[in-house]
């Protein structure tokens, strides 16, 4: 195993990437610029109330930011998600993605596709935190896929 496996699968690091994540989340202001897709998520079981906004250029996953009110778990696991999709293509962006909802149904998946990401890898045990952790998840794969839809 290498170092950074074994790195990730430290709780005590785990929880610090989650914990750095919700403090200090990243990309975590809304634009009011042109070209931005934006989707508005709400969970029925938590505080969870978020936006989410995307900018797909051609192939390419611009920039990603959101903004509200959420948990730790949401909070955390949506900056996350911003920092390792922006940049990609969208054929990336949709692959990192499913892959994380793969680690989340507890299925085998590519820990190095998901690089901070993992930190999130154990909440498949806390049933009612699966939504609080896909939530920014979730509202991403909807612009992909209203982008793939506007593409063809």
């Amino acid at each position: 195993m290498n170092e950074k496996m074994s790195m990730l699968n430290d709780p005590a690091v785990l929880r610090e990437v989650i914990m750095d994540h919700y403090q200090y989340p990243r990309n975590h202001e809304l634009t009011k610029e042109e070209g931005y897709r934006s989707v508005h998520m709400a969970s029925d079981s938590c505080i969870d109330d978020i936006t989410v906004q995307s900018k797909i250029t051609g192939d390419i996953v611009e920039d990603i930011r959101f903004d509200g009110v959420a948990c730790t778990i949401a909070t955390a696991s949506t900056s996350i998600m911003t920092e390792l999709l922006i940049g990609k293509t969208k054929e990336e962006a949709d692959l990192i993605i499913a892959e994380y909802f793969r680690m989340i149904d507890h299925q085998d998946y590519d820990a190095d596709l998901l690089d901070e990401a993992v930190a999130m890898q154990n909440v498949y045990k806390q049933a009612n935190r699966i939504k609080c952790a896909t939530i920014g998840w979730n509202a991403m794969k909807q612009m992909l896929e209203e982008s793939e839809r506007q593409d063809v």
